[in-house]
């Protein structure tokens, strides 16, 4: 199964999301507002679901070993593009020790990247191989912060009309 590790934005961010311009463009696919995440890590296919699960149960007390606080995000402060003008997306800080702690989790199945965690929303992609002129809602302002309860296990499907996630897990940092 293809899986990686998520956090949701809560309902005042997507609500913030939503108000980014969406022009119809032939050559954009702009992600419906269930699919927005920021990947904290990502894993590929994966058979030992039930293995990941539990061993993302160890990332609270790894984020204390850190010295880490709760989690907070700071989304924004606007849109940009991203990957060579093929992804619209809205930048997100203050996961780091978040993504440090669920990667170092998960390193059985998915060794640490050599990349370093860049956080961010997906608004949209370029469809096929081609990019996009202009970068429709680019530089269109969101600002937010949020706290993160929790993260998540995500399977991802991919389609015809592009990835489908399903939560199979959830776990909290605190107490919901």
């Amino acid at each position: 199964m293809r899986l990686f590790v998520a956090v949701a934005p809560p309902r005042h961010v997507v609500a913030a999301l939503e108000r980014v311009p969406r022009p119809e463009h032939p050559g954009v696919r702009w992600a419906p507002p269930e699919q927005w995440h920021v990947t904290l890590r990502f894993l590929g296919e994966v058979a030992d679901v039930g293995g990941v699960a539990a061993a993302l149960g160890l990332v609270p007390g790894r984020l204390r070993g850190l010295g880490a606080g709760e989690p907070e995000a700071v989304v924004g402060p606007a849109t940009a593009g991203f990957a060579g003008g093929r992804v619209l997306q809205v930048p997100v800080a203050g996961l780091d020790d978040l993504a440090e702690a669920a990667s170092w989790a998960v390193s059985r199945w998915a060794p640490v990247s050599d990349h370093p965690f860049v956080g961010h929303i997906t608004v949209a992609r370029a469809r096929g191989s081609g990019r996009w002129p202009g970068l429709p809602g680019a530089g269109a302002p969101v600002a937010e912060r949020f706290v993160v309860p929790g993260l998540a296990l995500v399977a991802s499907v991919l389609g015809a009309g592009g990835a489908r996630h399903r939560v199979l897990h959830r776990v909290w940092l605190a107490r919901p």
